[in-house]
């Protein structure tokens, strides 16, 4: 449950947080459940405890990876007392598209030596691999946008008054949301929208009765007409001769000799303008860290320029790849990364570290502890409610229904974990079911079920209940939490631990002999049963070996603390990047791995992640 509701402004101002209404110019935009956003806004950003769950490099207090929701995360900023300088966020475009990891199988690094080199690697193209979903971008309109005005109520309370924010999005709603940011952010306040054009990317419009698409747009806004601007410029093709400007009484002027001639000079840079040119990455490019969505690194770095200074804040909210991230580090900025996926805080991560980077990593607490990504949740659920079977046809507000002896068929409510601010159930949600879904079923039912994940007063909902529900079927409130909690398995390994005698390179080594999880081995079973029941040719199913080695995608080494739930000190890892090569303490190498990391003190804790993304803490038994 939430700790309290941050405010999205220190006191709320009336008529701010009205979605159907823009006041300004008296437009009309009216969506479902508007009232209900308005609501929700004048109630608060819900706060949650946030942990530190891991500290990398020697001053991390400043830049923070932040694994939870844009909205908790900004409650939690806003708690502490940070403000934002600049944000880019890269939301999801509402296409209609499911976005995937994919997911690599690695070698056996217990194979004999023997074994010629030929034989042990495969080719890129050749590589096991599966893929598991990210998040899906498939929206209802007006729950897409009622989500972003929340998000963007959220970002803006957390922004400094120079500060300014760029919202990348395209075709599918990006001029949607051009409105809902008029009314947060103030027409007066709308700077830009860029055209991102790239011409090296496969691009296409639902229709071959179109042109092809080959952009995006970014809104840029700030937040007061004291926002930072630096002129950027860019090459040009060829140098020109271009009159010289000075500036004279405080006016731009052309520069002229003592006989009043224009002076000209060569030129060979340029303003950049509100079109960018900018490739997209390859699928070749170096920057390349697997990410469905990932941006490349020169758009960014043109708007940390353009719109901040060096030790400003630079946030992103929907961070994906860790490109804002990156790229603010490397020019001097302080970074906040965001993001509610598992997958983007690991990759994150994995390149700030590699980058030298310092920062902490913190977990917002919100009480869904399977949450790696809002589609495997709400995917794990309909599998963990017991008896639950699926019926999209009993209606839009139920997801099933459950069957036993005493009450027959009872329809299950189940909050939509896309939409985060469903996880609270209040009394809009509950006279929605009352008045709108209760008298649309068949007369045999006698019971509703109602999962929850947070409540604010939980007698205040059954006295609601009491005082409206007029039916004759009963409403029983569940804690869907308790099955969350009890639905993760945690991964299981067997090492050894062994002392270097000689003591001259390595003191420790610890050798992984056997590694299972549960969900790798349920994820390439499912795969393997979909491939081969669509497979028009031979196909070979993927396997692991008994000992399971080829999926761990990380292991690390906690020398400095053996405090089980202290934050996590990363003093030796290695990582197994897809090609089965190893990368070791963020030093890329062309070895394999052997199956052992070392450590030149005595370790406490091991943390093994999957390459799925779970990760395993175990202390040592030395």
């Amino acid at each position: 449950m939430a700790i309290k509701y941050v405010p999205y402004f220190p006191t709320t101002v009336s008529g701010q947080a009205v979605l159907d209404n823009f006041v300004r110019t008296q437009r009309i935009l009216r969506y479902r459940e508007s009232d209900k956003v308005t609501e929700r806004i004048l109630r608060g950003m819900p706060l949650y405890e946030v942990t530190e769950t891991e500290r990398v490099g020697e001053d991390a207090s400043d830049n923070m990876i932040i694994h939870g929701e844009c909205v908790s995360a900004c409650a939690y900023l806003k708690e502490k007392g940070i403000k934002v300088d600049l944000v880019y966020i890269d939301p999801p475009f509402a296409s209609g598209a499911d976005y995937a990891k994919k997911v690599y199988i690695r070698r056996n690094p217990l194979v004999a030596k023997a074994m010629q080199q030929a034989e042990q690697e495969l080719e890129d193209d050749e590589l096991k691999a599966f893929e598991e979903k990210m998040y899906g971008d498939i929206w209802d309109k007006e729950k897409y946008l009622n989500w972003m005005y929340e998000n963007l109520m959220a970002i803006r309370s957390v922004m400094s008054e120079n500060a300014s924010i760029y919202v990348h999005l395209d075709y599918h709603i990006g001029h949607y949301v051009k409105i809902l940011l008029d009314e947060i952010f103030g027409e007066d306040n709308f700077r830009n929208e860029i055209i991102w054009y790239y011409n090296n990317k496969m691009s296409g419009n639902p229709t071959s009765h179109a042109f092809v698409c080959e952009h995006d747009s970014l809104y840029l806004y700030s937040k007061s007409d004291e926002n930072i601007y630096n002129v950027i410029q860019e090459k040009r093709l060829e140098t020109v001769k271009q009159a010289k400007r000075i500036k004279v009484d405080g006016k731009n002027m052309r520069a002229r000799d003592e006989d009043g001639n224009i002076i000209y000079e060569d030129s060979d840079e340029k303003k950049i303008k509100d079109v960018w040119q900018v490739p997209y990455i390859a699928s070749t490019d170096t920057q390349r860290t697997g990410y469905a969505t990932q941006k490349p690194e020169a758009l960014l770095e043109r708007i940390i320029k353009a719109s901040s200074n060096e030790s400003m804040v630079v946030a992103d909210f929907f961070g994906g790849s860790g490109v804002t991230a990156a790229v603010a580090n490397k020019l001097d900025r302080k970074f906040i990364h965001t993001d509610v996926n598992i997958n983007s805080i690991q990759t994150a991560r994995d390149r700030l570290k590699t980058n030298g980077a310092s920062f902490a990593v913190k977990k917002v607490q919100d009480g869904v502890t399977l949450y790696r990504n809002p589609v495997q949740t709400k995917d794990a659920i309909t599998r963990i409610i017991p008896g639950l079977r699926i019926d999209p046809t009993i209606g839009s507000m139920w997801i099933g229904s459950i069957m036993d002896t005493t009450y027959g068929s009872s329809p299950v409510y189940v909050p939509d974990l896309m939409d985060s601010s469903s996880r609270v159930l209040d009394v809009v949600t509950l006279n929605r079911i009352i008045n709108d879904a209760l008298p649309q079923l068949p007369p045999t039912v006698k019971r509703v079920i109602v999962y929850y994940i947070d409540i604010i007063d939980r007698q205040d909902l059954d006295d609601f209940i009491k005082d409206n529900n007029d039916t004759v079927i009963e409403i029983e409130l569940r804690d869907l939490k308790e099955l969350l909690d009890n639905a993760i398995l945690q991964d299981d390994v067997e090492y050894n631990v062994s002392e270097d005698p000689s003591k001259m390179v390595d003191i420790f080594a610890v050798a992984i002999t056997r590694f299972y999880s549960d969900r790798v081995s349920h994820k390439i079973k499912a795969f393997n049963q979909k491939a081969m029941a669509n497979s028009k040719k031979k196909f070979v199913p993927i396997e692991l070996s008994l000992e399971g080695l080829e999926a761990i995608e990380m292991v690390s080494l906690d020398c400095t603390t053996a405090k089980e739930n202290a934050p996590w000190h990363s003093d030796s890892e290695i990582k197994i990047e897809k090609d089965s090569t190893v990368t070791i303490n963020g030093r890329k190498t062309s070895d394999f791995w052997d199956g052992t990391i070392h450590a030149d003190t005595k370790p406490l804790r091991m943390k093994i992640r999957n390459i799925c993304g779970d990760e395993t803490i175990k202390l040592l038994n030395l």
